[in-house]
């Protein structure tokens, strides 16, 4: 069994060869042998680039072939992989992007109406004048002078910057010539001739099961972000379980919506597709018209997201006509699944098995049903045991809790995050002595190990299957003049499974309105970060020692949603 990515990527290529390894709508058509070959190539790129072991390469885009390709290359090449979430405004990638240690950035070209790179730039600028505004002007800023990608992050970190074509963009990508200090893909592919396949084959050879293989950032509970790192043999393992809990073989073609920057749409996909030999059919942003097109003509077999895009496809108008029949599996997770929802996917949609799962960034996959589960059990709860985690329900004074007693979800096993990049303190917070994992989320084990989540420790909410972290937005809103407090809590939507709702007191003599708090967060913020309604008040509930009591401020009428409950499940 191949314990690193850059050996699983050639096992493939010896066990499935010309099997197609991805299908992308309107895009090439890549078998597992030329999977091997493309990864090969832009692992000579790179290092004809200088990128050396241990190096982290960012990719910041939406899912494409060229997303697959530049991560395989640079895994290969023996770097970390740094996923940056395309939903992120220019501030937030640029945080992840320097306390990475990123010297490489693979971005998206204008898409959607969005220039990243300029968004980037931009957030960069912004943050040397404000450095400037407190005192001498940093050493940053003045980098930012001389040169137009190295002045983006602290000086020598970020050494190359390669946009990636875009379906809708207006124009071509920028030429070779450092115009914007940026080369296109096809520049990328060209510095590959300087270095021989025997180099990278030795390169990928050199690469160790214990090498850590991707940094995935996640925020807590403090707001501040941080990366989970992850070594080879883990991220393949828990591909693997994924993969074998779905009964994925290479006849199963596989439509991504996930993102390619989350752990669903990279390790439970692209990874789950490379270790079974399924077929990786990408889809660049979720539509549910698309999506019925997608599978009709694609054949698709697995189709895995939150229980919003089945609703979704269920309640579609045009669903008719199309032929679905082809869907086999589909996990999901996130929210509140319906036992209703499970029934029609099963009896209108043609799905063998509907599975749930619970997992997080830094364990993945920890808990899974199974095929053969009933709809109940699906809906109820979020599987057995998987990826050889062990699952403890802590109960009272740290102590086992009883079978169905709630307590807080403890994890432990060999797939288990290696910790947080720099942040030792976060890490021991989160991993106790004994090497378990305390997620803050709060659940019980039936007498068969089945896990149910019933509520969580911390104040974080999902919002159309991405985490949200109240402290975050709050410490957004404090930045806007004329803010003196916020709270920010999870309400329930019908649709997103939750939506945030913000409470904000002004300062005294100060008029806020609602469009105004919005704008100021719609431009610093993610879109499933940005709150959906504002109340403003002139004071909070508060607890004895005067923190704001949010238990207070959960049981108001949430006035944005239908009934429903908190999400179940987490992804």
């Amino acid at each position: 069994m191949e314990l690193t990515i850059p050996a699983a990527i050639a096992g493939a290529a010896g066990k499935f060869g010309d099997g197609p390894a991805l299908a992308e709508p309107g895009g090439p058509r890549i078998s597992y042998h030329q999977l091997h070959q493309q990864t090969t190539t832009i692992t000579r790129a790179l290092i004809a680039e200088g990128v050396a072991p241990g190096d982290r390469v960012a990719i910041w885009s939406p899912n494409t072939h060229h997303w697959v390709l530049a991560a395989f290359g640079a895994l290969s090449a023996g770097a970390t992989l740094v996923p940056v979430s395309t939903r992120f405004t220019g501030p937030e990638a640029l945080d992840v992007i320097t306390r990475s240690g990123a010297s490489v950035l693979i971005v998206a070209d204008r898409f959607l109406g969005t220039d990243r790179l300029a968004a980037l730039r931009t957030a960069a600028a912004a943050q040397a004048t404000e450095a400037a505004r407190d005192g001498a002007r940093s050493e940053t800023y003045r980098a930012a002078e001389r040169h137009p990608v190295a002045g983006l992050l602290p000086p020598g970190q970020l050494r190359l910057v390669v946009r990636v074509p875009m379906p809708d963009a207006p124009e071509p990508a920028p030429p070779a010539d450092g115009v914007d200090g940026a080369i296109g893909w096809a520049d990328l592919l060209d510095r590959a001739a300087a270095v021989p396949a025997s180099a990278a084959e030795r390169r990928a050879a050199a690469v160790r099961p214990e090498d850590v293989s991707d940094i995935l950032f996640t925020s807590g509970t403090t707001g501040r972000s941080k990366g989970a790192m992850t070594a080879h043999r883990q991220s393949l393992a828990v591909a693997r379980a994924w993969a074998e809990r779905g009964g994925l073989t290479h006849a199963d073609r596989y439509l991504v919506v996930n993102p390619f920057f989350h752990s669903f749409g990279y390790k439970a996909g692209i990874l789950a597709c490379l270790v079974s030999g399924a077929t990786i059919v990408p889809q660049l942003v979720y539509d549910a018209g698309t999506a019925m097109s997608l599978v009709a003509a694609e054949r698709i077999t697995v189709l895995p997201g939150p229980p919003t895009i089945y609703q979704t496809i269920l309640d579609h108008p045009d669903r008719a006509g199309h032929d679905l029949s082809s869907l086999r599996l589909a996990v999901t997770g996130a929210a509140t699944v319906p036992v209703a929802l499970i029934e029609r996917m099963r009896r209108e949609l043609s799905f063998e098995a509907v599975l749930t799962a619970y997992g997080l960034t830094e364990a993945v996959v920890a808990t899974m049903c199974q095929p053969g589960d009933d709809p109940r059990t699906v809906a109820a709860t979020s599987g057995r045991a998987a990826a050889d985690f062990e699952v403890r329900i802590a109960g009272p004074d740290s102590g086992e809790a009883k079978p169905g007693e709630p307590g807080e979800v403890l994890l432990r096993g060999p797939n288990l995050m290696l910790g947080y990049l720099d942040d030792p303190g976060a890490t021991r917070a989160a991993i106790d002595a004994g090497g378990w994992l305390h997620t803050g989320d709060i659940g019980r084990l039936d007498a068969d190990g089945y896990l149910t989540i019933t509520d969580r420790l911390n104040d974080m909410y999902i919002c159309g299957g991405f985490n949200v972290y109240p402290a975050e937005v709050e410490q957004v809103l404090a930045r806007l003049d004329g803010v003196a407090e916020s709270v920010v809590i999870g309400v329930p939507d019908a649709r997103l499974g939750e939506v945030g709702k913000a409470y904000v007191v002004p300062r005294p003599g100060r008029t806020l309105d609602e469009a105004g708090v919005l704008a100021f967060c719609r431009e610093r913020l993610a879109g499933y970060k940005i709150p959906r309604l504002v109340v403003f008040r002139e004071e909070l509930p508060r607890t004895p020692s005067g923190k704001p009591l949010k238990r207070l401020l959960r049981e108001e009428p949430a006035s944005v949603a239908d009934d429903g409950d908190a999400r179940q499940h987490r992804k």
